[in-house]
């Protein structure tokens, strides 16, 4: 069975070269990524993950985005691991269930970081790989990055990274890369939900 053909054509908002991608892990990044790279692409990837428990999981998802950006010369920048302050910020929303309230102020957490981040270290567009899995609300994410965006003169690049042959692309790219793989967003509530569901196994491609 030969390689998928991804079809996509990107091109950055304002023709930026100025691009940070907020990436929540390598399975739902390595397609974009490639995509990216073969659309002369170029950005710096961002990792700010503090919904993710705990610390060792953290680092385990961490450890899989540096190793596949090697791959492609491309820069990982950490961002500060802080789950308690994560905690803090969707405080209330614990038993809501996934795409809902709780998963949309996540999104917000992670990607008003990152907009943060780019606005003050010269970037001026933000993408995300948030919603490249099919089991997270591509309008929640979008939304969530747009809101992020505001007033900081940071452009939100609201892509469908499902599209023109990317996702079955991303699971190749997960069984040829071997990446360390979940079937939970990564906090332990998204974890719990997962466990009831004894017909889902872990590590399978989401």
């Amino acid at each position: 069975m030969g390689k998928t053909e991804v079809t996509l054509k990107l091109e950055a908002p304002q023709n930026s070269s100025r691009i940070l991608l907020h990436s929540c892990c390598a399975p739902c990044s390595g397609a974009i990524l490639e995509c990216m790279v073969q659309n002369g692409l170029r950005p710096a990837i961002f990792f700010s993950n503090s919904n993710i428990a705990p610390e060792g999981e953290y680092e385990l998802r961490r450890q899989e985005i540096v190793r596949y950006a090697g791959t492609l010369g491309l820069t990982v920048i950490d961002d500060d691991y802080d789950h308690e302050r994560w905690l803090q910020h969707i405080k209330g929303l614990e038993h809501e269930p996934e795409r809902g309230s709780r998963c949309m102020e996540c999104f917000r957490f992670r990607l008003r970081r990152a907009a943060q981040y780019a606005a003050a270290n010269g970037y001026d567009v933000l993408a995300t790989t948030l919603a490249s899995s099919r089991w997270k609300s591509l309008e929640q994410v979008n939304a969530a990055g747009e809101w992020a965006c505001e007033g900081l003169n940071v452009t939100f690049w609201a892509g469908n990274w499902r599209k023109g042959g990317l996702q079955p692309r991303r699971n190749e790219i997960i069984r040829e890369q071997n990446f360390y793989n979940q079937n939970f967003c990564g906090c332990e509530f998204s974890k719990a939900a997962a466990e009831a569901q004894p017909q889902a196994p872990l590590n399978r491609v989401l």
